[in-house]
């Protein structure tokens, strides 16, 4: 019965933080654009199943992957193996992000912009392995206690390095692969596996060295898939991809056919099996590494079951609602904004957007819950994802202008992440691992697709623009908006205290 009642607040916080989405679409919609959509049904009951699948979610990760994430960083830690951590850790990265969907449509782009060059699942690999490097990285770090700051510093001066040089084709996806390696699953897993690691060690802070592992596996993958780019552009020929360019480029088209030539209940079950393959490598790994490395048996493990099968369902719904609801509103507004043709709407709108998707992105909010924790009241959960939403609507509305005015994205990332560096030596250690890990869960599974499809629908409609240069790139400045929001605010109020200290 405490259950269900906590589902039900879980349900209604999911309720709430997605009306912000909900105001944004019907402001713009009534009052600048005055007319309805003709597919309005499909997409506002595409946003309620979106509501039931976070709730759902919100619940599995309490009941399934926080505790046995936790337990399982509680036991190597006892253990005292840095070869054993390092190589959980890797697996966890690699399982975690191999199967991403998001990663699999960022891959089959890549393949198909580069005309061959670049190959899907290579590129998949690479970013897997990427994350997965970097998470036994993260690993040591927390176990040698080092703070983030030179880490951070050094990995992106690489990454701007690497911009400069790499070719325009491959930079906005690389950025986006980033960004879509820290999913909905990912990030409590990765965050849950830090944060367990430093409470259990002695004179280890959950905040300064908790956090971070989510920054760093987005970081990685943008300078190692550049660095491929500039090796195939280099030394790589081009070659004909016919297979799967339909299916690529329009994704929604090809799955309509295949759920009208199958019955619907067949579809739902097909996609419900996807979603649990998706989860699989994570749930192996975790399997494996318990059985088998520390042999012990999961403590409540019916608790852990049914938080796993809340978690595939609770995707499951989300991703379903994000189908008929956002992806469809997303490109659907950008579409009729630019028939307004008054751009000042389209930067509005791009605000408004960002900032309400980031306020109801569910990585968010878990991460936001745990930063509160392990401050011990030094940090106010809705305060950050305040000041996140805002960092994400600023990016955005860059973003767009670039798209709008065709500017190249090299210098404008490269801007952007020479300020985080600069800002990095300024703030104080205790926020710089979760500014940085508050970057990466901007870009989740309702930022994404509301984000993307207002790209690529600008790109698609503004003449001269290329659709697979200029409509991808946004979710990296959706990422890089955040760091800066989130470290001027914590510079600006240490001189505040350090100010009222000096006054009295």
């Amino acid at each position: 019965m405490n259950q269900f009642r906590e589902f039900l607040g879980l349900l209604n916080h999911s309720f709430r933080n997605l009306l912000p989405i909900i105001l944004v679409v019907g402001i713009f919609q009534f009052l600048v654009i005055r007319q309805v959509p003709d597919a309005w049904l499909p997409m506002a009951v595409g946003l309620l199943v979106v509501v039931l699948g976070v709730a759902l979610f919100l619940q599995g990760l309490e009941l399934g992957i926080f505790p046995i994430g936790k337990n399982l960083s509680n036991e190597f830690a006892r253990k005292g193996s840095l070869p054993l951590l390092m190589v959980f850790g890797f697996c966890l990265g690699f399982a975690a992000v191999v199967a991403e969907p998001a990663l699999i449509a960022v891959a089959s782009q890549a393949e198909i912009i580069s005309e061959g060059r670049i190959s899907a699942l290579t590129l998949r690999l690479l970013v897997a392995g990427s994350v997965g490097a970097v998470v036994a990285l993260g690993v040591v770090r927390i176990l040698l206690g080092h703070s983030l700051h030179w880490y951070m510093i050094i990995g992106y001066l690489v990454v701007v390095m690497v911009t400069f040089f790499a070719p325009e084709e491959i930079v906005g996806l690389a950025y986006d692969s980033g960004g879509v390696t820290t999913n909905i699953v990912t990030v409590p897993l990765i965050a849950a596996l830090g944060i367990g690691l430093a409470v259990s060690i002695r004179g280890r802070n959950a905040l300064i060295h908790g956090f971070g592992l989510v920054g760093l596996a987005v970081m990685v993958p943008m300078i190692s898939v550049q660095i491929y780019g500039i090796i195939v552009y280099s030394f790589g020929e081009a070659r004909e991809v016919v297979d799967g360019i339909k299916e690529a480029v329009d994704p929604e088209v090809t799955e309509v056919v295949q759920e009208v030539a199958g019955s619907i209940l067949l579809g739902m079950l097909r996609d419900l099996m996807i979603m649990f393959r998706d989860v699989l490598p994570i749930i192996t790994v975790i399997l494996v590494f318990q059985y088998l490395v520390i042999r012990k048996h999961i403590a409540h493990v019916h608790k852990v079951m049914g938080g796993f099968v809340l978690v595939i369902v609770g995707l499951y719904a989300f991703v379903v609602g994000l189908k008929m609801g956002l992806f469809p509103i997303g490109q659907s507004m950008a579409e009729q904004l630019i028939g307004l043709d008054r751009w000042i709407f389209v930067y509005l709108f791009a605000f408004a957007i960002g900032f309400a998707t980031t306020m109801a992105e569910p990585a968010l909010i878990a991460i936001g819950q745990k930063a509160e924790e392990a401050a011990k009241g030094r940090l106010n959960g809705t305060v950050i994802r305040l000041l996140v939403a805002a960092g994400v609507a600023v990016g955005i509305t860059i973003g767009v202008h670039r798209i709008i005015s065709g500017d190249s994205i090299h210098y404008y990332i490269m801007a952007g992440y020479t300020v985080v560096i600069l800002l990095t030596f300024l703030s104080p250690k205790y926020i710089v691992a979760l500014a940085y890990d508050l970057g990466g869960v901007t870009t989740s599974e309702v930022t994404v697709p509301l984000v993307t499809a207002l790209g690529i629908g600008l790109a698609t409609h503004i003449e001269g623009r290329n659709v697979m240069i200029d409509g991808f790139g946004l979710i990296a400045f959706a990422s890089i908006f955040p760091i800066i929001s989130v470290m001027l605010y914590a510079i600006a109020a240490e001189f505040a205290i350090r100010r009222r200290g000096n006054d009295s």
